[in-house]
């Protein structure tokens, strides 16, 4: 789609902001595919969030190319802050349902669905409508309130951060997807994929004190990576992240980016959150660690990218 025609999409939605001549637009606009190749990234605009997920996972071969029969699969949102949906502190529970429906479709024995919540994780579960939604769509919840939860590993590829205790969830499923929102975050200037790795782990006081960007670029070095990211940006907290105050934080910009590669997955959503308020990559700076790391690449210009307006 063309610049014009974007914009116009956004107006659509309600998203009340201006775009600048960044290239914050570039993941939108569009180009040929390469043909013969595998779709790297998907962003797909305009859709309910299960429509946007439906038609961004059947762009990459649908959940069987991700998800075996019989296999146990745990679902990693974001459900960190007592809020409720529309005050977008949490991922979007119609997405999170239709991600367990298209696991289970696809074959899954199980479905396990936790985050390591700021505020109480009984109210985080409940306020968030992730419990409800998964609890209907036939998963499994798990609290992580306890150390006991959680598994030290080692990080051998990390700089700063060499070790970490992971939840069990994340350890001993046979694969797992990461779901994050797209929102501001005052420490670490936006919370996507990367950052919501913070929620798998027990002692998270140690990023802060270790250089935060650095420990994000860190514990994404893990070797059981999920095997999907889905950034959640139909409602995008742009101010006083990762709480937020009001609903005059958010906006509705009805959009959501798909990939397996986190770090590409990042830029993308990160490029999509400086057209609502500015946030260069430069000021993302987990972003290049990683990718010196060699986790992901945020060169969006060599993968294949699927663009999707509905």
């Amino acid at each position: 789609m063309d610049r014009r025609f974007f914009l116009k999409a956004l107006a659509i939605t309600g998203a009340a902001f201006t775009v600048d001549k960044s290239e914050a637009m570039d993941v939108f606009k569009q180009t040929v595919r390469k043909s013969g190749r595998s779709v790297d990234l998907v962003a797909v605009i305009g859709g309910e969030p299960d429509v946007m997920f439906r038609r961004a996972i059947a762009a990459v071969g649908g959940m069987k190319h991700f998800v075996k029969r019989g296999q146990i699969v745990c679902v990693k949102p974001n459900i960190g802050w007592d809020k409720t949906p529309e005050l977008a502190g949490n991922t979007n529970p119609k997405l999170v349902a239709e991600i367990i429906r298209e696991c289970y479709a696809a074959g899954a024995k199980e479905v396990i669905v936790f985050d390591h919540t700021c505020d109480d994780w009984t109210k985080c579960y409940q306020n968030s409508g992730i419990e409800a939604a998964a609890k209907a769509t036939g998963a499994k919840i798990m609290p992580a309130n306890l150390e006991n939860y959680y598994r030290e590993i080692s990080l051998p590829h990390g700089k700063n951060l060499k070790s970490a205790k992971i939840h069990r969830a994340i350890l001993e499923s046979d694969v797992w997807i990461n779901v994050p929102i797209l929102k501001n975050h005052g420490g670490a200037n936006l919370t996507m994929s990367m950052k919501n790795h913070m929620g798998i782990v027990w002692d998270r006081g140690y990023f802060h004190q270790h250089d935060l960007q650095q420990c994000i670029a860190d514990i994404c070095t893990l070797q059981k990576k999920a095997v999907l990211n889905v950034v959640d940006a139909y409602r995008v907290m742009k101010t006083n992240g990762p709480r937020g105050r009001s609903a005059s934080d958010v906006v509705l910009a009805k959009g959501l980016f798909l990939s397996s590669d986190i770090v590409a997955v990042d830029t993308a959503a990160a490029k999509f959150f400086n057209q609502i308020r500015t946030m260069p990559l430069s000021s993302v700076s987990y972003l290049a660690k990683a990718e010196a790391l060699r986790v992901g690449t945020t060169h969006l210009e060599r993968l294949n990218i699927k663009r999707i307006k509905i």
